[in-house]
């Protein structure tokens, strides 16, 4: 069981990491403008070869959209991070026999909140990225892998009891 509560805990780690990776990077779309010359583009920032940066210019609809996907995404490593708090908590606090019921509903509203940013991301913006060169980065392979991930741990915070 002692192993079982420590994978959990190093996947939820883990977890909140990648999320923090794919939130702050800029490479959800990424591509070639030229045969040398690189483009990538996050949920911040617009990139060329690194190291020219500008902030993203879409329309009035595309600019809200882009906000709401950044705000689930920082609202995911919140309930994330709070997830793992209680988990810790929980797991100090409570009696033998008890479910993490708490630390696992959190954890689905992470998950909630992931889908919703990366199916807004999914819907909107590859659109704007029309080159046969363009390719979804590793920033937006990212957030589906915490989607599953945050759904497996949600689930067995969920039916995993402490003993």
């Amino acid at each position: 069981m002692l192993v079982l509560l420590a994978g959990i805990f190093v996947v939820h780690i883990a977890t909140m990491v990648m999320l923090f990776v794919s939130t702050i990077s800029n490479v959800w779309m990424a591509g070639k403008i030229s045969e040398h010359l690189t483009n990538s583009s996050g949920l911040w920032l617009q990139c060329e070869e690194g190291k020219i940066c500008t902030y993203l210019t879409f329309g009035e609809d595309d600019l809200s959209a882009l906000k709401a996907v950044q705000a689930f995404m920082i609202l995911a490593i919140i309930f994330s991070f709070i997830s793992l708090v209680m988990f810790v908590v929980q797991l100090f606090t409570m009696e033998k026999g008890k479910r993490f019921y708490i630390t696992g509903v959190i954890m689905l509203v992470c998950w909630l909140f992931i889908l919703i940013a990366a199916s807004i991301y999914t819907a909107r913006f590859p659109q704007q990225f029309k080159s046969s060169q363009d390719h979804h980065g590793y920033s937006f392979i990212l957030a589906w892998i915490c989607f599953c991930f945050s759904f497996i741990v949600g689930v067995l915070y969920l039916v995993l009891r402490k003993k």
